[in-house]
């Protein structure tokens, strides 16, 4: 039970690392996108956190494999440069026991990454596709950026506000430029403010009020200007709530898949599936391969495993496409996959066992 807890201790605390470094790697990621969309006022600020946090659940579910079988290579091959998985050889513990210990773990991490991608990422998928349709629906007023040029919503219109105040009246001096749609002649009409504000209409639609200004109106090359003192302007910015956007399979719920019935439903449902599956499948081949001469070093063999796991998830990316296309039949799916590194791994788990040296003996006496 000591090595039990120990192993699991070590291996657990590679991983949490791993998951962690990666984790920052890709937030950050995320984060320098998220900012430049809302620098350039396509989202508010406010909501930069929110669509940030909505990631967290999708690239957790694909760090964890990873992290799990980068774990196991980086605390192991450390046990073994160490010298101590040979004195725990040397007390009778197998590499076979190794691999249980780690297939406990694997199937703990798979339940909750299965929690994921089953249930948890769907759901931040969905929540994004109407944080963006909440965007696109008060453009007009949540996405406006003080000292910045901005086109309205229904491109109909040019706004400048030189700042933001509080209050009802938030607006402070708003410059407008209307674009004259009624004829071919360039026109002029732009309006100043002192104040101004957003409205939503009982349609969906909003409108811009401004309030203690001038408006301008005229044609270009001629001189007869109007100039028009008003105490209230409205304008319409946006024509109507936005509409909803088509979902990816991605967003869609288990019970949302299952009553699609189609060949893209059913691959979407085996990579969710896939996921979770693929870590006890990763530790058969994350132990054998940790196993390193100390003059090696702990990352001896760790580009041929990197080159493994991505082979592994190319594979099921590769097949998962066929499917979509159907190229490849329902029943064959992703599995074929499974059982391909499955295959791999209890081949690498018999080198060192009796049934493995057996073989290679066998193998040796007919070539020879």
């Amino acid at each position: 039970m000591l090595i039990f807890r120990y192993l699991l201790k070590e291996t657990v605390k590679s991983q949490m690392a791993v998951f962690l470094v990666l984790m920052a790697i890709f937030i950050t990621q995320r984060f320098v996108r998220v900012l430049a969309e809302a620098s350039s006022g396509d989202i508010p600020a406010g909501l930069v956190l929110g669509f940030l946090g909505l990631k967290v659940p999708v690239l957790a579910s694909l760090i964890l494999p990873l992290s799990l079988f980068l774990g196991i290579m980086l605390a192991h091959g450390r046990l073994y440069v160490d010298s101590e998985m040979s004195v725990m050889r040397a007390c009778g513990i197998s590499e076979w026991y190794v691999t249980r210990v780690m297939l406990v773990l694997s199937v703990v991490m798979a339940l909750f990454t299965g929690a994921l991608t089953l249930w948890l990422a769907p759901l931040a998928v969905e929540h994004e596709y109407q944080l963006e349709e909440q965007v696109e629906s008060e453009s007009g007023l949540s996405t406006l950026i003080p000292g910045r040029f901005q086109e309205t919503a229904n491109k109909k219109a040019v706004i400048f506000v030189h700042e933001m105040g509080s209050g009802e009246e938030k607006l402070q001096k708003v410059f407008l430029a209307q674009h004259d749609t009624q004829n071919d002649v360039k026109g002029v009409h732009m309006v100043y403010a002192q104040r101004g504000f957003v409205q939503k209409g009982e349609q969906g639609n909003q409108q811009l009020v401004l309030t203690d200004g001038v408006q301008y109106e005229g044609r270009l090359g001629q001189r007869d200007y109007q100039v028009v003192d008003f105490d209230k302007y409205q304008i319409e910015i946006a024509e109507r709530q936005a509409e909803q956007k088509n979902r990816k399979l991605s967003a869609y719920s288990l019970s949302q898949l299952w009553d699609q019935n189609s060949i893209d439903a059913m691959a979407e449902f085996q990579w969710r599936i896939a996921i979770p599956l693929s870590l006890p499948f990763l530790v058969l081949v994350a132990v054998p391969l940790s196993s390193v001469d100390p003059r090696q070093g702990r990352f001896g063999k760790m580009f041929p495993a990197l080159m493994l796991y991505l082979g592994y998830f190319m594979l099921l990316n590769a097949a998962r496409k066929a499917m979509e296309d159907e190229k490849l039949p329902a029943v064959m799916g992703l599995w074929w996959v499974h059982v391909l590194i499955f295959c791999i791994g209890i081949l690498l788990l018999s080198k060192q066992r009796s049934a493995g040296v057996w073989i290679r003996s066998k193998l040796r006496k007919r070539h020879s």
